[in-house]
């Protein structure tokens, strides 16, 4: 069943033809009437269950700290390689 709350075919279930690892994550490939969809697993009754842990407004200020870091670096990169 397909568990993702804004997936086109959430609460749909699906028959899985077969899956793949990759980058360390199972993809399932599931019949959604012939139509063949690839699903992480994560999104699909057959992934954990969903943390009930909200997220911090620690972790998303640290998250965007990291983001503008990022920005920044690319930033300088870019400038210095246009000089």
């Amino acid at each position: 069943m397909v568990t993702h709350p804004f997936h086109p075919l959430a609460g749909r279930e699906l028959r899985v033809l077969g899956g793949r690892w990759h980058g360390g994550r199972l993809t399932l490939f599931c019949d959604a009437d012939g139509v063949r969809v690839a699903l992480p697993q994560e999104w699909t009754d057959r992934g954990p269950a969903p943390s009930e842990a909200a997220v911090s407004v620690e972790s998303l200020g640290a998250l965007a700290a990291l983001i503008d870091l990022l920005a920044c670096r690319d930033t300088d990169r870019d400038q210095a390689g246009g000089s």
